[in-house]
């Protein structure tokens, strides 16, 4: 009875001895196998077997691609304070499992640190706006740098990306204030141009108004002038002579222009003199304006006419007081040699 107990004590020991051989590793894994504490092999994914007791599974990698997002506070050149996020993208290289395992203790501190240096080496030598334009180019730095560094223990840097740039509140402030101004100025720009448009547009549709005005208001003139010309032409072919045609004229105008004001309820015009003579006073007056008129034009014509006459009389004294001029030797006799 005890041998029948010892032996099944002895088979379920056996059997755990036996699955503890046993091991799975999972897709994009890899375990690290030592025997007796030193290293034995690489298992990839799948099923493996070890032997129980003597070999130990140190630990497992992981094979897939990884990121690291890395904070960094550095000067640019200008003197302003920024934080930039750097985010590493990196796998460890399959035929080299065993460097990235046992060279580094703890990769993602070896990134960081080596990450903190190139940015904190390249960004001081930008301003601040050259850090936002050549965010590409310090990416390019320290992906370069990574690999130089990260390959020799396994790790292969596959991209670097710099996703923020963030400096400090005041800065952001300040800079949001000047583009700011800079688009009012713009805007106020576009606004005096608008409003300098308008305004030339508008005194071109004046000027052109008061063209069209003038030669209304001159073609208006023109017909009455004809208008009036007829009239004196039929006035005179009944045996009036012009200037009772042109009083009657004007009589009947100014008439005309009493019925024109009578003729609107709101009116504040008042026509003066408004008698039946004051028509012909004023067509008197006008004959008497143009005849002092006339008689005026006539004396400066003949005044202008005497100074003329004057002037050409004493330049004709003038040309007769002059003494005879010697004539003048012809220039070839003096330079023939004498006989």
């Amino acid at each position: 009875m005890i041998s029948t107990i010892l032996s099944a004590v002895f088979i379920v020991f056996a059997l755990i001895i036996l699955f503890s051989g046993i091991f799975t590793v999972k897709q994009q894994t890899a375990a690290a196998i030592e025997r007796f504490g030193k290293f034995q092999r690489v298992s990839s994914s799948g099923l493996h077997f070890k032997v129980p007791v003597i070999d130990q599974i140190a630990g497992r990698i992981n094979l897939k691609v990884q990121q690291l997002d890395v904070l960094v506070e550095t000067k640019t050149k200008d003197d302003v304070f920024v934080k930039l996020k750097i985010s590493v993208q990196f796998q460890v290289m399959i035929s080299r499992i065993y460097d990235a395992f046992y060279k580094l203790e703890n990769s993602h501190e070896q990134i960081t640190s080596y990450v903190f240096d190139v940015v904190r080496a390249e960004v001081p030598k930008m301003k601040l706006d050259d850090v936002f334009e050549r965010k590409d180019d310090i990416a390019i730095a320290v992906k370069r740098e990574l690999n130089e560094a990260m390959e020799e223990y396994g790790y292969d840097i596959i991209k670097t990306l710099v996703t923020d740039i963030d400096p400090d509140i005041q800065v952001k402030a300040a800079m949001n204030r000047i583009n700011a101004s800079e688009r009012e100025k713009v805007a106020a720009e576009y606004e005096a141009e608008a409003e300098r448009i308008k305004i030339v547009a508008k005194a071109r549709a004046e000027a052109e108004s008061k063209r069209l005005q003038g030669q209304g208001i001159a073609d208006q003139r023109r017909e009455i002038a004809r208008g009036l010309e007829e009239s004196v032409d039929v006035l005179n072919n009944v045996g009036i002579n012009s200037q009772e045609a042109s009083a009657l004229i004007v009589v009947t105008q100014h008439y005309d222009t009493l019925q024109s004001l009578g003729e609107e309820t709101q009116s504040n015009l008042i026509l003066l003199p408004n008698s039946p003579q004051a028509g012909s006073d004023m067509l008197n007056n006008m004959i008497a304006s143009f005849t002092a008129s006339n008689q005026i034009g006539e004396a400066m014509k003949k005044e202008n006419a005497l100074k003329e006459k004057k002037r050409k009389e004493k330049e004709e004294r003038k040309k007769r007081e002059l003494p005879p001029q010697p004539p003048v030797e012809d220039q070839d006799e003096e330079d023939s040699p004498q006989e």
